[in-house]
């Protein structure tokens, strides 16, 4: 990849970093562990992006 980046590449790339956490504490202690790990989890080799 390059390094300087087009702005809205890098927005994007953004996005999906910051949608790949892990959800809060709180929620797992709300649900008893039953919610582990968020539904848009990804694994960056696995699963690539559109971006």
């Amino acid at each position: 990849m390059a390094r300087n980046k087009k702005l809205g590449r890098k927005l994007r790339l953004a996005a999906a970093l910051r949608s790949n956490r892990n959800p809060p504490v709180w929620v797992r202690l709300k649900t008893k562990n039953r919610v582990t790990r968020s539904p848009t989890w990804r694994n960056w080799r696995r699963v690539k992006l559109k971006a």
